[in-house]
């Protein structure tokens, strides 16, 4: 170990002062608890705009909260008061609030960092930043790699929403790394998170009794757990190997698959009509299906994860299957029509397959 806390692979030392923005989200609130319940991390910092709730912030255990919106300067006097070392910033949103819409979310999401990342510059302590991106900076399209590495790019890089938020992130996370070589900047493009108790736009589209599909497609899905998502977090955290990392469970499903394991029913609709079907769902919500949205239940997507497993060391838990398979038990989601009923009518109409081909 050298007087900058390396050690003799390149790598930071452990950890002694965490800060984890958007500590009030799902990842940022139960990485808090996990990081706060190691006791080689002298002290964890929990920053967020809003107040946690008391039992979040009774899971937070030993960790400081502090409120505070990344967007005002006020967040370089925390880190610099905290002598913090090592900043995870899991506070990008991927859906836009109530009042202003997209604009709203460009705002939260692009200068947040901006700002977090500048005060990261000017704090000498900072030795370590861990950035939670997606795989959404890949794009999907028809004419894709089978697998994205982290060196492949988008064949239409996305034009707005949190794809192109988190594009951008990325650039000004790698601008920081040039700007003070002596930080490890680390990347992490989770993949689709999906699990009992995260709320996302793919668990809540999985769950209708009636799924609307594109007609003429069947989406590659390559999914990551909740608690998997958590995992790899954690191990940047603590490793702090630089670079950028893609995040996924082994395996893949088909969309059709995982429609047909949820029990819910297909409904294949033309591409063009989807938007419509998807609005009439999401009636009394302020969200719509965007462009990129489109291109993913159309084609998909699946990253190559070797550097995940050789250079970060971080091995899933879950498989594509189990994950979603997790999913489908903890939501409670029951069959909307008796799979008994199902393989009935599947093994008659065999029957008189059989009967009409002799």
């Amino acid at each position: 170990m050298d007087s900058e806390g390396r050690s003799s692979d390149g790598t930071v030392g452990y950890p002694k002062v965490v800060l984890v923005t958007g500590a009030c989200r799902f990842l940022g609130g139960y990485l808090t608890a996990r990081l706060a319940q190691n006791p080689l991390i002298n002290h964890v910092i929990a920053v967020d705009a809003i107040a946690p709730s008391k039992d979040l912030l009774r899971r937070m255990g030993r960790a400081e909260f502090v409120r505070a919106d990344i967007r005002n300067p006020f967040i370089g006097k925390v880190i610099r008061n905290g002598e913090v070392d090592t900043v995870v910033h899991a506070a990008a949103a991927s859906y836009a609030p109530r009042a202003g819409g997209r604009a709203a979310l460009k705002e939260l999401n692009v200068m947040g960092a901006i700002q977090l990342f500048a005060a990261c510059q000017k704090a000498p302590t900072v030795r370590r930043v861990i950035v939670k991106s997606t795989s959404e900076i890949y794009g999907s399209h028809p004419h894709d790699p089978v697998m994205f590495t982290e060196d492949s790019s988008a064949r239409r890089p996305p034009g707005e929403g949190f794809a192109r938020d988190s594009i951008d992130i990325e650039g000004y996370a790698r601008g920081l790394g040039r700007r003070r070589p002596d930080i490890t900047v680390t990347i992490l493009r989770l993949a689709n998170m999906i699990g009992p108790a995260m709320d996302t736009a793919l668990s809540r589209y999985l769950s209708r009794p009636v799924v609307p599909t594109v007609s003429g497609h069947d989406a590659r899905l390559q999914l990551l757990h909740e608690q998997d998502a958590l995992g790899a977090l954690e191990r940047a955290t603590i490793a702090g190997s630089s670079g950028a990392f893609n995040i996924g469970a082994s395996g893949i499903m088909m969309m059709s698959q995982a429609i047909r394991r949820a029990g819910r029913l297909a409904l294949p609709v033309p591409r063009s009509a989807l938007s419509a079907v998807d609005s009439l769902w999401r009636a009394t919500r302020y969200t719509e299906v965007d462009r990129e949205q489109l291109d993913y239940l159309s084609y998909g997507r699946v990253m190559d994860t070797t550097r995940m497993r050789k250079v970060l060391g971080y091995n899933p838990k879950w498989t594509t299957v189990e994950a979603f398979d997790d999913y489908v038990r903890g939501r409670g989601l029951t069959p909307i029509i008796d799979p008994k009923w199902v393989r009935s009518v599947e093994s008659r109409a065999v029957a008189v397959a059989q009967r009409w081909g002799r």
